[in-house]
């Protein structure tokens, strides 16, 4: 009956793209990089997005060329100056407009079945993490939207086992994690996408295809120019920075427009929050049970009790975080460095965050293989520093269960 449920999967993983998200009529060609300054007067729908309308004035006085607080992610991006170019506004565009596609996918009740099935993969990785069909019809969204850019010369994925050479002259290097927590989909528990652009390595062109495509995709964390998540839940949340500070859009659903509502995203240095699998406290090190033990006692450097909250989705703990504070950990050798630690940590560093294995920082560990996969500590700069002091939190066994 799986496989007939799959058989019956409908086409509106491919829909009309001005259908079900009408773009601005002042937006320029797809193939040409949106200009700064276009005069926006002309969307006669804004009206109608009041709500998202004031929130955008409250977060941003300068906004917007008529001066009614509504910005756009490429309003926004176009407005970056020296730190954006056009060549990475269109990636942007492009890639924003793949995360409404997945989000519309992810919501539908005809699609939802899917996410409870397995397809068969050589990737890396446990039943748990075994690709689903929306994973590999995610993947296949993000990889088409990129190629239209014309901006991108490869894109790794989680879902494949070896990078996807794009375009020879494409400035952009694309990591990414098409749909992060797409195992627990039919509970309606939020999903997410994760991605990271780095530079093409020139130097690197006169290798083989293969070859280049994969040193390419291993660059260190500290080398991306841009990174964010999409958080798909009771909104839709496009969180990025763009290399100076962390911003979040939400998608409007009546203009189909992500909309700046969280200027310059600061972490709290200290938050009362902490996010982890309870349940695995007696597979941890000495160091990690007493640091968890001390906090929730009130006992650490912070005298007020910390609380335990634990969605199991690695973008909407993390988005928590980022707004109230804490961390959000996954203490054993699970998460991935290329496509979602590097991407994560860079962002939380740029919302004043830190990001750690344990021991190092996320950003200036060198990457050995596409896959590899390393303990994550993200969060409030004092809450990790603080559970770092314990010595030994990285978690080296994992009896009953795989990693």
């Amino acid at each position: 009956m799986q496989s007939l449920t799959l058989t019956l999967y409908p086409t509106s993983v491919s829909p009309s793209r001005l259908k079900l998200y009408p773009l601005r009529q002042t937006l320029p060609s797809v193939l040409s990089p949106p200009t700064v300054g276009n005069n926006r007067r002309g969307m006669a729908s804004r009206g109608d997005s009041a709500s998202f309308k004031s929130l955008a004035t409250h977060q941003t006085s300068t906004s917007g060329d008529d001066g009614d607080g509504y910005c756009t992610l490429v309003d926004f991006a176009g407005r970056e100056g020296a730190n954006v170019g056009d060549d990475l506004v269109v990636l942007l565009y492009h890639l924003q407009h793949a995360c409404k596609r997945i989000a519309s996918l992810v919501s539908s009740p005809y699609n939802s079945s899917l996410g409870k099935l397995s397809v068969n993969s050589s990737s890396t990785g446990s039943d748990r993490d075994a690709p689903k069909p929306l994973d590999i019809v995610s993947n296949g969204i993000i990889l088409s939207s990129l190629r239209n850019s014309g901006k991108v010369a490869v894109m790794a994925s989680e879902e494949d086992d070896t990078p996807t050479w794009i375009k020879d002259d494409g400035p952009y290097v694309v990591v990414v994690d098409p749909l992060d927590g797409s195992r627990n989909i039919d509970a309606s528990i939020p999903t997410g996408t994760i991605f990271g652009v780095y530079n093409r390595l020139v130097e690197l062109d006169h290798l083989p295809v293969a070859e280049k495509a994969e040193l390419n995709s291993l660059q260190r964390g500290n080398r991306l120019v841009a990174s964010g998540y999409v958080l798909y839940s009771s909104a839709t949340i496009l969180c990025v920075t763009l290399g100076s500070g962390a911003h979040a859009f939400t998608l409007d659903h009546s203009t189909g427009e992500f909309v700046l509502t969280h200027q310059n995203i600061k972490i709290p240095t200290r938050g009362q929050i902490y996010s982890v699998n309870d349940a695995r406290y007696f597979d941890w090190p000495e160091g990690l049970r007493k640091y968890i033990d001390t906090v929730r006692q009130g006992k650490g450097q912070n005298p007020k009790k910390y609380s335990a909250r634990y969605i199991c989705s690695l973008v909407a703990d993390l988005h928590r975080t980022l707004l109230y504070g804490g961390v959000a950990m996954n203490p054993r050798d699970h998460l991935r460095l290329v496509y979602e630690g590097n991407p994560l940590a860079y962002l939380v560093e740029q919302a004043g965050g830190k990001a750690s294995d344990g021991k190092r920082e996320i950003l200036s560990i060198q990457p050995v293989k596409l896959h590899q996969r390393l303990p994550l500590f993200l969060g409030s700069v004092e809450d990790v520093t603080e559970l770092e002091s314990y010595g030994d939190v990285q978690q080296t066994v994992n009896p009953g269960y795989e990693v």
